[in-house]
């Protein structure tokens, strides 16, 4: 089942790629006490993630925190070493990056996709959610090939 509005997120290990290097996160832990813009991206060094939807968040985090968000994350289904070298060479300290690298946290939210036929396996899909204190305040899952209701620009203006 597909997580919905008003659900808590599921408490799985996340990593987070810091500059200390990977720490482990129990999602529930991570998203207590806070707004955050979290979006998932099929794939880091993927090119829409890396073309649109991470440098979107990355230029627009000063009006997210205008807006009430204390955090931007980003999560994919790479290993925490893939995600703190995509942080470094797109992101930036705005941006925290989850790894999920197992695809625990994606499978836990209903929102995997199979991308077997381009050689990526199981992956989770491309969204955006506001989370607040650990439930889902708003969601937007991308049709199958899209870059729209996940864009920095489009979660904005729901904020």
């Amino acid at each position: 089942m597909t997580i919905a509005v008003g659900d808590k997120l599921p408490d799985v290990k996340l990593v987070k790629a810091g500059e200390a290097g990977p720490e482990a996160v129990q999602s529930a832990d991570y998203f207590a006490g806070k707004r955050v813009a979290l979006f998932s991206v099929p794939g880091a060094f993927t090119p829409t993630c890396s073309a649109k939807h991470l440098p979107g968040y990355v230029e627009k985090a000063a009006d997210f925190k205008a807006k009430g968000i204390d955090e931007i994350a980003c999560t994919a289904v790479n290993d925490p070493f893939v995600m703190g070298a995509w942080g470094k060479s797109g992101g930036s300290a705005d941006v925290t990056m989850l790894a999920d690298g197992n695809g625990d946290f994606a499978q836990a939210l209903g929102l995997v996709m199979d991308g077997s036929a381009f050689g990526l396996g199981k992956r989770g899909q491309r969204f955006a959610m506001v989370v607040n204190d650990g439930t889902v305040e708003q969601l937007h899952v991308e049709a199958p090939g899209e870059f729209k209701v996940s864009s920095a620009e489009y979660v904005l203006e729901q904020l």
